[in-house]
């Protein structure tokens, strides 16, 4: 894509904080933006997400230490294939986080196979960060904000030859505080109407997989504690708010073509994908990693709200 010499060995000899104000990764991810989302835009794209990037290594000393270097450098470039932004706040589209890879087998002392890992930073698209990108594609129209529906109002789906409707009446006040439903309509590129529908059951099953996937080896007890997400029970007992609606955006786009990422990026609701360039990152063919100790990774993603007309700044969440 360009003559500039970037290689892994190259990108291991820098400092994790250094890694995205060198000049040749400035350079590439210039070219990138550039590239893809309009020539002229990749300088102001740089300096912004650089400052947003270089901002939340440093305040994460786990994901900064623990995660591979080629790993650091691939994130930042995928928000440049992306066109996403890291800003934080009430309308993050994206965020940084560590995964564990196992990259192999070894022998420990008793003769038996344990896995090797290492540690990598990912970019994670939120929810609604899909959102924009669905939205900018050209595969929606538009997305109303996710309705909760409470156990006081009226609420019926039907699905008639592949034509989905839903008739809702909102009633308030909602003394019961008990939410059953959560549902988003959802506008093709055709015209025509789809919707996302959550039901309590949905989310009781998302409880159960989180419980699982957060399990955690208790000595005393000489068993594994199957704990899921605060968010599931933090609002008096019931799911959060935010947090349900974001996992409607999040299940929204299941069926949905697949949006274009790059190779160290995560959508919440999908696997990860190849992107339609295979050399993004302008590196040479050893992509040799150097394999780094690893902790458990944070949820990050839960109570975030986007107006998705404001495509300007964009389980699921790690542990469902």
């Amino acid at each position: 894509m360009s003559n500039i010499q970037l290689t892994v060995e190259s990108i291991n000899k820098l400092q994790p904080l250094d890694i995205v104000t060198d000049p040749s990764v400035r350079s590439r991810f210039i070219q990138i933006y550039n590239t893809l989302w309009g020539e002229g835009t990749g300088e102001a794209a740089y300096e912004r997400e650089s400052n947003y990037f270089s901002r939340l290594l440093s305040d994460n000393e786990k994901l900064r230490t623990s995660s591979t270097r080629f790993s650091i450098f691939t994130a930042f470039i995928d928000l440049a294939v992306c066109g996403l932004s890291l800003e934080p706040g009430t309308r993050a589209l994206c965020y940084l986080q560590g995964r564990s890879y196992k990259i192999g087998e070894q022998l420990n002392d008793k003769g038996q196979k344990v896995g090797i890992y290492e540690g990598r930073c990912t970019l994670t698209i939120s929810g609604y960060g899909e959102l924009v990108m669905r939205i900018r594609s050209g595969q929606i129209r538009h997305a109303d904000n996710p309705v909760l529906v409470y156990e006081e109002d009226e609420f019926s789906f039907s699905d008639r030859d592949g034509r989905k409707s839903v008739d809702y009446i909102c009633h308030l006040p909602h003394k019961s505080n008990n939410i059953i439903a959560c549902y988003m309509h959802i506008t093709r590129a055709d015209g025509t109407d789809d919707y996302s529908i959550m039901s309590e059951q949905d989310w009781m099953r998302l409880k159960i997989y989180s419980a699982k996937n957060n399990r955690r080896w208790n000595n005393d007890t000489r068993s594994y504690d199957e704990i899921p997400n605060d968010l599931y029970t933090a609002n008096n007992g019931t799911i959060d708010t935010s947090f349900l609606m974001a996992k409607c955006i999040k299940h929204a786009f299941k069926t949905y073509p697949k949006v274009r990422i790059g190779k160290n990026t995560e959508l919440e609701t999908q696997q990860p994908e190849k992107p339609e360039i295979d050399d993004y990152y302008g590196m040479e063919e050893d992509q040799a990693h150097d394999p780094q100790p690893f902790g458990n990774t944070s949820d990050t993603s839960a109570g975030i709200t986007v107006n998705p007309s404001e495509t300007s700044s964009t389980d699921d969440d790690g542990a469902f």
